[in-house]
């Protein structure tokens, strides 16, 4: 029975991983149609939100199974409580990206991002990029240095963020309200993207250390 016990626990870490990974490649592609006007990435990333949804799914179905059955205590029960917010926001860094890649499609087949803005969030994805892939290492292999690196890619993140207010309430913007309008969401899903990826480094470090930290606000 624990080792069935441990087996299910290695199996919830896996999916997790498997998010982790999903939501990476998906912001990467969703940045990728964006910039580029790529419609094939767009619409793959849009089509496989469904998986990293049914991935959370399968997280809590595991989750709720474990603890009918196994009734946990202590690190086992911080585990499995863990997992169910780690993958809440994993789940939400997968709506993000599939929002970047909504816009990117509805532009389609013009660019959605304005000159000015181009290497701005060609950053953003940059840094989105390393963000997530810390993550994805943090859950993997309980690493908490790289969950802790994290505050400060958000530092980045956001004044990266704040950038783009400074370029289009500068004097040079030419671009005119309805770009703006659709910069200003981008930028906010970006950072909201940024945002979840701190709370669940914060659910990792609390996970492996017992330590709780304070989590983002919504």
């Amino acid at each position: 029975m624990r080792d069935e016990y441990r087996a299910d626990l290695v199996q919830v870490n896996r999916l997790l991983v498997w998010m982790a990974d999903a939501v990476r490649s998906a912001m990467a592609r969703a940045t990728n149609a964006l910039l580029k006007a790529d419609q094939t990435d767009a619409e793959e990333v849009i089509a496989r939100d469904a998986e990293v949804n049914a991935l959370y799914r399968l997280v809590e179905d595991k989750v709720y199974d474990l603890c009918a059955r196994q009734a946990p205590v202590a690190s086992d029960l911080r585990l499995v409580l863990t997992a169910l917010h780690l993958a809440a926001d994993l789940e939400r860094m997968g709506d993000l990206a599939e929002h970047v890649a909504k816009t990117a499609l509805r532009r389609h087949p013009g660019v959605a991002v304005p000159e000015p803005l181009v290497e701005t969030f060609e950053q953003m994805g940059v840094v989105a990029d390393r963000i997530a892939g810390k993550i994805s290492r943090a859950i993997s292999t309980s690493d908490v240095v790289a969950a802790g690196q994290l505050d400060r890619d958000d530092d980045e993140m956001d004044r990266l963020h704040t950038s783009l207010f400074t370029t289009m309430f500068g004097p040079a913007w030419s671009e005119g309200t309805e770009a703006a309008v659709d910069s200003a969401l981008l930028g906010r899903f970006y950072e909201r993207y940024a945002d979840h990826a701190v709370n669940a480094g914060r659910h990792v470090v609390f996970l492996v250390t017992g330590e709780a930290l304070d989590s983002r606000p919504e």
